[in-house]
């Protein structure tokens, strides 16, 4: 029997946990889950014979070690700073490990350390970062190996609100960590290439910057850059390539009315509010506008950032209750950002039937026998309510495959690394394709960014 460790059970841990569960007898599984709170893993694993679940303080060293060393692998679902920890537990005690979070300048110091021991690190391996890379290489390779040069690669993704459960007129809710939203974009310029052309966007221009697509039957969308579309050039073996771009779905409207969040310093996440706790959400709003011993706060915000009474913006920031007199905020302490996190929250948290939505395009322009193609690859899953999300699902799934497949042996090639490689992507996307989770592909014409050769 091989012993599986889970550390952490958060929103993202539940299809993860039934998969392992469900396959648990045919692959001789014994599942274990640690946290500090284990309500949710109690409630997941339903007294199933093959899961246990164990209280862990992650800081606790020598629990944490001792835990480690009864498995074979760990999976940690922890906050992605914590992982570092954890993988030097698992050089320490020769064990492998999987995250689904960005591989870290740290986790990439222990490479060596896990070739020598034999250890396979995958990390990257959940939605995006995960299934982005695994379906963007097996079209890369396949383009490639069919004599193709590839001129133009983007991807967007982004966890929306399904359109039977769309009730407000930001047509979203939180489907992941709301804190990575609201700071959604910060810590540097969005970077990428377009036509041999490098292009920087600046946070506060941003939301105002915003690229187009249709996904299938599901209407158009917009995507706002990711921070640094560049960074996966070398590992996809697209070092030349004239365009590259990765950005976030949404739906067309909200980055224009998120913006006005970001001209007013409510995402600032790098001080503290004087009595928040008792600031209402009003007061709120107040704080970043100047003093008028006549005007109201409405009229102060119309003014300054020159929102028509006509303009659907301002309706969507009266729908969050932003201007409510008595409405408390109710965190000590707290920075612009963490405030404007909890208002959201008491709008934007799925309700118990609400069903979520990913969406995924890659679009590949490349050049094959003198002539110019493109494909378009779609990916659409809907979540089931608010436990078994479509977040959840995709998350979750490709940590749970890679897991069964390193310990079956059939991902072997040790070191630190991301699942680009075609002995990784190609038997976990053919199960998560069992799973329902499956790309759409069409052949769409070659239009690229500059079609008449124009510099830009």
């Amino acid at each position: 029997m091989k012993n599986i460790l889970i550390i952490g059970a958060g929103k993202s841990s539940s299809s993860l946990i039934t998969y392992l569960l469900d396959n648990s007898f045919q692959e001789d599984l014994q599942i274990t889950i640690a946290d500090i709170l284990i309500e949710n893993a109690l409630k997941l694993i339903n007294h199933h014979s093959r899961g246990q679940a164990i209280v862990i303080d992650i800081f606790d060293k020598k629990k944490r070690q001792e835990e480690i060393e009864k498995t074979d692998l760990v999976i940690s679902m922890l906050p992605p700073n914590l992982h570092f920890e954890i993988a030097k537990d698992c050089i320490l005690l020769k064990k492998h490990l999987v995250t689904a979070s960005y591989i870290s300048e740290e986790m990439k110091t222990l490479n060596e350390d896990a070739i020598k021991n034999g250890l396979v690190f995958m990390n990257e391996i959940g939605l995006d970062p995960g299934i982005d890379h695994m379906s963007a290489m097996k079209l890369i390779d396949r383009i490639k190996n069919n004599g193709g040069k590839i001129l133009l690669f983007e991807s967007f993704c982004g966890g929306l609100v399904a359109p039977e459960s769309d009730t407000n007129l930001w047509n979203y809710k939180f489907t992941w960590n709301p804190r990575n939203v609201v700071l959604a974009g910060q810590g540097g310029a969005a970077m990428f290439i377009q036509e041999g052309t490098y292009k920087y966007i600046p946070y506060h221009k941003l939301f105002r910057r915003t690229e187009f697509l249709t996904i299938n039957e599901y209407g158009k969308f917009e995507a706002y850059a990711n921070r640094n579309s560049l960074k996966y050039r070398s590992a996809y073996g697209l070092e030349n390539i004239p365009t590259m771009y990765r950005g976030t779905i949404r739906k067309i409207g909200f980055s224009k009315a998120w913006n006005i969040f970001v001209q007013l310093g409510m995402t600032d996440d790098s001080y503290t509010i004087e009595n928040s706790e008792h600031m209402s959400y009003r007061d709120f709003v107040n704080l970043f506008l100047a003093y008028s011993p006549s005007d109201s706060v409405e009229l102060k915000l119309r003014s300054y950032l020159k929102i028509d009474q006509d303009d659907l913006i301002w309706e969507k920031l009266v729908e969050l209750d932003l201007f409510h007199p008595t409405k408390k905020i109710g965190l000590k302490n707290a920075t612009p950002a963490q405030m404007l996190q909890k208002i959201l929250e008491n709008s934007w948290t799925l309700q118990e039937n609400d069903k979520d939505m990913i969406v995924m395009q890659h679009l590949f322009g490349y050049e094959l026998n003198g002539k110019k193609h493109q494909i378009e690859s779609s990916l659409v899953v809907v979540g089931e309510n608010q436990t078994y999300t479509a977040m959840a699902k995709t998350v979750g799934l490709p940590v749970a495959i890679a897991a069964i497949k390193i310990l079956k042996k059939e991902i072997k090639t040790p070191g630190v690394q991301i699942p680009i490689s075609k002995e990784v992507y190609e038997p976990i996307l053919k199960e998560l394709e069992k799973c329902g989770i499956e790309f759409i592909e069409k052949e769409v014409p070659y239009l690229g960014y500059n079609p008449n050769n124009v510099i830009g």
